[in-house]
């Protein structure tokens, strides 16, 4: 970048495909909504702009590249499109209103993946998920079990939780027009 005189005008971004259960949960694969194939690497140079070393925690998401690539260039974003320009986050500001959950949606239902179709929602602290076909759900709080080996979801003490996650969950939906689901579970 340097040698061709291109370091000051170009923003580098690095992410790749989320995590592979390498037997973590007792799986092999990546669909699952569990941290270790949730989360998605994202490293981003822009010289100039974004401070070296800096770190941001705030919930992201990839529907968020687009947007903040068109942001960065200058173009206007499609109201149409559902992610958030991560520009404000690159430069240290967090506005007022981003999001305080992602929505996960597994659709493919395939025999040799064994992976049930499953969605879900999760913020800083929980994460709920639903196994709609097979009528299971699992509450994990992250802070208490960040390896997510203890479902909560039918433990009283998180029962209050529960009912605020669903809420966001059913919210997320129609933010994201989720068409409804093949199998409903309660």
């Amino acid at each position: 970048m340097e040698k061709n005189g291109l370091k000051e005008n170009t923003i580098i971004v690095y992410s790749s495909d989320q995590g592979f259960y390498l037997g973590e949960h007792g799986w092999f694969d990546k669909r699952f909504m569990y941290e270790e194939s949730f989360r998605t690497p994202l490293i981003a140079s822009w010289s100039g702009e974004i401070k070296p070393g800096s770190i941001n925690s705030d919930l992201t998401s990839n529907l968020d590249f687009a947007q903040t690539f068109l942001d960065i260039a200058g173009v206007n974003q499609p109201k149409d499109m559902q992610g958030s320009s991560l520009k404000p986050l690159m430069l240290g500001l967090t506005p007022d209103d981003w999001r305080k959950s992602l929505y996960y949606h597994y659709y493919e239902e395939l025999e040799w993946q064994s992976v049930q179709l499953h969605e879900g929602v999760a913020n800083a602290r929980y994460k709920l998920i639903n196994f709609y076909k097979i009528g299971e759900w699992e509450l994990y709080d992250l802070q208490k079990d960040p390896t997510e080996m203890k479902n909560e979801y039918d433990n009283p003490k998180y029962n209050k939780i529960v009912d605020e996650m669903k809420k966001e969950l059913a919210r997320l939906r129609k933010v994201y027009k989720v068409p409804p689901l093949e199998t409903e579970s309660k």
